[in-house]
């Protein structure tokens, strides 16, 4: 009897290390990396995948545009989320708001992986604040074989003689207006106050148009293209080319007055809960393999030249994933307007 005693005794002590220890374990190494992402912008395996290969459970936060992005941090705070997917024109407003802090990049080997013509970007010159996580374009994606894409213009989406029924614009402000810009024969990037008047009106002719839809978020506007509600969207490519594989009669078209080239970064917030956590989730991203297979699942364009060596034939040849280079004269990157995007804000809220 007095060695069972001991036995249990000796059992329950062990379990109580035990579960001491696992205590102790899980203070010093949080259980789940938090991330804020666009929505429907992750292969689903990939949650699986980097918890088996990292031991940390992914969770992610959507958001549909740049906007809510912003809204979401200044009300939340930075202490939610340990990485940020943000595009390129907001960097620099998010280091100004102090939403986002430098990466060390001694601890995100794979950094190597990138492709040169996506460093010392002049929203990060120094590259100390970003990685690339996938780059694209903005264009329109509209339901008529008829109409070619390499000559397609907005008054084609405004024409009621021309467009074939609804039309959604995008419901992201800085992206709207610069499109307004261009549309109107302006730089995307101009802080001009008479041009930027020109470009609201355009955007409130397009309101006034009987088949105006709304502003939407690039998935919404893909989705409703989808199932005809809508007879044209402004989205993203990646989400084009995921609607053109469902429904080959749809086409996308990057506008003969222009349009702009974006890359969507990794950032690491102010706060991190688990900022080893967030360096495991960007390390992760920039694998060669995990990189083909983000690019492929999403249809969006990579910026990690060793995914580039293991993609096929087939997504390099894909005008609307990779544009041609007729297409990417006409584009240009937004950069950060200092001062003057107060200017784009009071602009918008006419607009809205």
């Amino acid at each position: 009897m007095k060695k069972l005693f001991i036995a249990l005794f000796l059992l329950l002590t062990q379990a109580l290390f035990v579960c001491c220890d696992e205590e102790k374990k899980s203070s010093f190494h949080p259980e789940k990396v938090s991330v804020l992402i666009y929505s429907e912008y992750m292969d689903p395996q990939m949650i699986t995948d980097f918890q088996m290969k990292t031991g940390y459970k992914l969770q992610l936060d959507l958001y549909e545009a740049q906007d809510e992005m912003i809204g979401k941090l200044k009300t939340s705070g930075t202490d939610k989320y340990d990485v940020i997917i943000a595009s390129d024109v907001m960097i620099q407003q998010m280091i100004q708001l102090g939403l986002i802090q430098q990466i060390d990049t001694g601890k995100v080997p794979n950094r190597s992986n990138i492709a040169d013509q996506f460093k010392n970007l002049s929203y990060d010159p120094t590259n100390s604040y970003s990685i690339p996580y996938l780059w694209g374009t903005t264009g329109i994606l509209y339901r008529d074989r008829s109409l070619d894409p390499m000559n397609f213009s907005y008054k084609s989406l405004l024409n009621t003689k021309r467009n074939k029924g609804n039309f959604s614009l995008l419901e992201e402000s800085r992206s709207m207006m610069s499109m307004a810009l261009q549309a109107s024969g302006f730089d995307a990037n101009s802080s001009n106050p008479d041009e930027l008047n020109q470009a609201v009106d355009f955007i409130l002719k397009a309101k006034k148009n009987p088949r105006f839809l709304g502003f939407d978020g690039s998935v919404s506007g893909k989705n409703k293209v989808l199932s005809r509600v809508d007879w044209a969207a402004i989205v993203f490519n990646g989400e084009a080319m995921t609607a053109i594989d469902e429904d080959s009669t749809l086409q996308f078209a990057i506008p003969v007055e222009g349009s702009f080239m974006w890359v969507d970064a990794m950032l690491l917030s102010s706060k991190p809960p688990n900022k080893e956590g967030a360096y495991a989730f960007m390390n992760y991203i920039l694998d060669a393999r995990v990189g083909a297979q983000l690019a492929k699942f999403l249809n969006f364009a990579t910026p990690n030249k060793a995914s580039l060596e293991v993609i096929d034939d087939e997504y390099k040849n894909n005008r609307v994933i990779n544009p041609s280079k007729e297409e990417i004269e006409r584009m240009v990157f937004l950069r950060d307007l200092g001062d003057a995007s107060q200017l784009f804000d009071e602009a918008w809220d006419r607009v809205k």
